[in-house]
């Protein structure tokens, strides 16, 4: 049984998803401020996590920031910010999905369902060859490893799988909509500016100059192209 932490201030909300989680399966607990939150999160404990941006104590990127140093489970926001401000600011600390309330559970459900199998069959996934290397980069599939100049890079699960993605069909320009349909699915409802604010965290962890990338290019009007050289 797959377990989930929701951490939610509001007991009324967390309840509701706990139980809608419940009867499809999975074993759901509830921290009720950012501080449990935070220590049961960093536990290991759980399958997937889903947090409020705002509670008390601290805060949802906070405990986001904090789990990624160890652990790439998916993370789920739900927040009453609505902003694409306050969406790019979730995903930059490391979140794979955000919904904005109110949301039905069955929709939350649904999510965490997708974000599940995908994690699942990314983990198990095992290429032909475990491993890609172009130039001083090396992606090892079996291990979910990535290393840059013989140095490991941490990366989340949305970043791994964004990367690999691109590295194993190098010199092709893909669009972000296709790149969206490939790495989120056609299940997901989000918005494509999710693309550039993964391939900006990827680029920070790998190039030496960010600015001026060597492996993810940018193609103007185009989309983004893998460069192997």
């Amino acid at each position: 049984m797959k377990r989930i932490l929701i951490i939610e201030d509001d007991p009324d909300i967390a309840e509701l998803e706990r139980d809608y989680l419940g009867l499809n399966g999975y074993k759901a607990e509830i921290a009720l401020d950012g501080l449990q939150g935070l220590k049961k999160a960093v536990s290991g404990m759980y399958d997937v996590i889903v947090v409020d941006v705002m509670l008390p104590h601290k805060d949802g990127y906070e405990i986001i920031k904090e789990v990624r140093k160890t652990q790439e489970i998916p993370i789920l926001v739900v927040s009453a910010k609505n902003e694409d401000i306050d969406k790019i600011r979730g995903l930059d600390f490391g979140a794979d999905d955000y919904l904005t309330k109110p949301f039905s559970p069955a929709e939350l459900t649904a999510r965490i369902n997708a974000h599940i199998k995908r994690y699942e069959r990314l983990r198990g996934h095992a290429a032909a060859s475990d491993v890609i290397q172009h130039k001083g980069l090396e992606i090892n599939t079996a291990s979910h490893k990535v290393f840059v100049d013989g140095r490991e890079t941490q990366l989340t699960a949305k970043e791994y799988e964004l990367l690999v993605f691109l590295a194993s069909n190098p010199n092709i320009v893909f669009s972000k909509e296709r790149i969206f349909d490939a790495i989120w699915g056609s299940e997901y409802c989000g918005d494509t500016a999710t693309i550039a604010v993964h391939i900006q965290k990827i680029r920070k962890k790998l190039e030496k100059d960010p600015v001026n990338p060597e492996y993810i290019e940018t193609i103007w009007g185009s989309g983004y192209r893998f460069n192997p050289m």
